[in-house]
């Protein structure tokens, strides 16, 4: 099969395409053949090394893929050969086959195409999450995404007006923000020429934004956290810009807010069920529209680098999904 690999740890322009054995699926595994698979942020950590898990190169890089089962390794009795399903892991989603444990596939209907299932399950899965059991985002409060124009942005944006926020979405470059409010955005913010606390304020009548959604991190952090409303609630998704804020404890105390941390992969292991469950209502809101995951951007499998350049170099809107042939 082909596949992408990470030979050495370091830029995404060494990542090499080659030719590697089929993989076998073993006890509880499952065997997919891939349609097509998404980039995510992360994928650029565990490229460089610097994500919490280091597999060994050479690796295959990539977190989520869907595609048709092909075979089951034994104790794995409710999944069948052919089904329709989508996947994720942390690695190996960049190649024809993949191998999956059976904790990680998940059935799609067959009203979803297989591009749109590789791009939902980790920013949607993540941002439905986020808003709804960490940041419990009620109808009428004031959500307030940071890099809204990225994957998991793009989704916080549609799962936060469905479930009637008034969102404010924040991006670096007025492109980016036409595309937020493409998707729905009420208010936007260029946090590269406007100053991103006076304007929350101003939005706001001065009362700031009840949830925060945060997966960029650095700078814009305190900022956006000193820009929250009394009893709000600040999501950490991530650190796109690679720096970690490091918060002043008084900020929370001042306002009665709460900083949550938002982890859907962690999620996904401790409570199985609501993910899964969680997943079952994101299909169904895709399905009749009510979201729509914005793939701006589709490459083959051979030009992998040339979509993680673009990733890398923060011009991405929405999600990059790569075709892969099965």
């Amino acid at each position: 099969m082909r596949a992408v690999l990470c030979t050495e740890y370091g830029s995404h322009d060494k990542l090499v395409l080659g030719d590697l054995p089929d993989p076998v699926p073993g006890p509880g595994q499952v065997l997919i053949d891939v349609h097509a698979a998404s980039l995510n942020f992360p994928d650029l950590l565990v490229i460089h090394g610097l994500y919490q898990y280091k597999p060994e190169p050479p690796f295959t890089p990539g977190a989520e893929a869907a595609g048709v089962v092909a075979a089951v390794g034994d104790g794995v009795n409710d999944c069948f050969v052919g089904q329709r399903v989508t996947s994720f892991g942390v690695i190996g989603a960049f190649a024809q086959k993949r191998v999956a444990d059976r904790s990680m596939v998940i059935a799609i209907p067959d009203e979803i195409s297989f591009a749109t299932a590789a791009a939902m399950t980790m920013a949607y899965g993540t941002s439905y999450h986020a808003l709804v059991q960490r940041g419990s985002l009620t109808s009428g409060e004031t959500l307030l995404v940071l890099g809204a124009a990225g994957g998991v942005g793009s989704a916080a944006i549609e799962i936060g007006k469905n479930l009637g926020a008034t969102v404010i979405a924040a991006a670096s470059s007025d492109e980016k923000l036409a595309f937020c409010t493409s998707l729905g955005a009420d208010h936007t913010i260029n946090y590269s020429t406007d100053d991103l606390r006076a304007r929350v304020k101003e939005l706001t009548g001065g009362t700031g934004a009840d949830v925060i959604y945060d997966p960029v991190g650095g700078d814009l952090s305190e900022s956006a956290f000193r820009s929250i409303a009394w009893g709000g609630r600040y999501l950490v998704i991530g650190f796109a810009s690679g720096d970690v804020f490091k918060l002043p404890l008084n900020l929370p105390l001042l306002k009665g807010a709460s900083a949550v941390g938002v982890f859907w992969g962690s999620f996904t292991a401790h409570e199985p069920e609501t993910a899964a469950a969680n997943l079952v209502e994101i299909s169904r809101m895709v399905i009749n529209g009510a979201l729509n995951p914005a793939i701006t951007a589709t490459f083959p499998l051979e030009r992998v680098t040339a979509a993680y350049e673009l990733l890398a170099s923060r011009r991405a809107m929405g999600k990059l999904v790569l075709e892969i042939s099965a």
